[in-house]
């Protein structure tokens, strides 16, 4: 699988994450959450940009459904709902989030 983004080929495994992190960007990420048809909100933008974070400044750290739930209501002013959060990622908020922010595959087994 592959997206294409402004002209350039981006390498992805078969379940559409990058073959290589580097390449991601936020055109990137839009052209990943359009193949799983998500139309991007700031909402959106506040969880990948949290999961990014939370990689790259924590030692590849992983939340789990409740975490980004909890973190995102600190950013919202109100915590939202599990069904919140699968709304906005129909496919399951800690993978299909980390998918769209370029990042490796969750390893973590279980939403909680």
């Amino acid at each position: 699988m592959a997206y294409e983004v402004d002209g350039t080929t981006i390498e992805a495994d078969a379940d559409g994450y990058l073959a290589d992190t580097s390449t991601w960007s936020e055109a990137v990420a839009a052209e990943i959450a359009k193949a799983d048809e998500l139309e991007m909100t700031d909402k959106h933008w506040d969880v990948v940009n949290y999961l990014r974070e939370q990689h790259i400044n924590n030692a590849g750290a992983e939340p789990n459904e409740r975490t980004i739930a909890k973190d995102m209501g600190k950013i919202w002013g109100k915590k939202p709902s599990s069904k919140d959060m699968y709304i906005l990622f129909p496919n399951m908020p800690s993978k299909q989030g980390r998918k769209i922010a370029g990042l490796p595959k969750s390893t973590r087994k279980g939403g909680y």
